[in-house]
């Protein structure tokens, strides 16, 4: 590029408007793609058990769990073990996550609530809930207290780290701003702090859902009557792999559904970003 008179270098001409390269980083979602490789999955999965690759001895085949599913959901044994289980999921879900929110947003936003609030977390979420299921069941019974209290106290601890995490993210530069212009304190949680902190609050959803479905398996299979993890237990009582897998892919669309819902829920909650 020759230098011009004056020493200044004449760049090149553009005759059209610049284009806008700045596009952020913003992947997208393919329901498509995810439904097609769950599907692929499955092909394989049965392609290998007619073609002896898979032992049917020890792993049903795809085809034989969904019979097993359609011939629990004829006989009804699915719908009381799916509407056992599904209640349980929602109480002791709902339950453990209020109370985890309300607590997270205390150790957050309040000083003389972090340290003391931290220090019980730091202390008691390291321990396993399934451990506690037996003390449980002596202090509530054996009834549907204990469940309950066991999916809401593995639920509680994960929902107070993500609001705590969420509410510490929040850019301070924002909240100064807000104390800038004279806002009360109140209008600052809720216009600034709350939705700043959304997102982590709703990844703190997707975790203690999983948690939930975990916990429940594990509590119903001690002295439940019914719901899928009294299902699956006995049919592993019974060397029945069929039904066995059959309870386990329940509980996997359970999990799938969940997710869904949470997909359209960041998609409301979340349409700001």
């Amino acid at each position: 590029m020759p230098p011009t008179e004056g020493g200044r270098l004449d760049g090149p001409r553009l005759d059209g408007p610049v284009p806008f390269r700045a596009r952020g980083f913003a992947p997208r979602d393919l329901p498509v793609a995810g439904a097609v490789t769950l599907v692929g999955l499955l092909v394989l999965w049965q392609l290998g058990a007619w073609s002896g690759v898979i032992s049917t001895s020890f792993i049903s085949d795809p085809v034989a769990i969904g019979q097993a599913i359609w011939t629990l959901a004829r006989s009804g044994e699915l719908w009381a073990n799916l509407g056992a289980s599904l209640q349980r999921l929602a109480i002791g879900w709902v339950v453990g996550t209020l109370t985890g929110l309300v607590f997270g947003l205390a150790v957050g936003l309040f000083t003389l609530a972090r340290s003391p609030g931290m220090a019980v977390v730091a202390a008691l979420f390291p321990i396993p809930k399934i451990a506690l299921v037996p003390l449980f069941i002596i202090w509530f019974g054996i009834g549907e207290g204990s469940k309950v209290i066991t999916l809401a106290t593995g639920v509680f601890f994960p929902m107070v780290i993500s609001t705590v995490a969420g509410i510490d993210a929040v850019p301070r530069t924002l909240i100064r701003m807000g104390q800038a212009f004279n806002m009360p304190w109140h209008a600052i949680v809720r216009k600034i702090i709350l939705p700043g902190a959304l997102p982590s609050i709703l990844s703190g959803f997707r975790i203690t859902t999983s948690t939930a479905i975990v916990l429940l398996v594990a509590a119903e299979m001690v002295g439940a009557e019914k719901g899928i993890g009294a299902f699956v237990l006995a049919a592993g009582n019974l060397y029945d792999i069929d039904n066995l897998l059959a309870g386990i892919v329940l509980l996997s669309l359970i999990g799938l559904a969940i997710s869904w819902v949470l997909d359209r829920l960041e998609r409301v909650l979340l349409a700001w970003r």
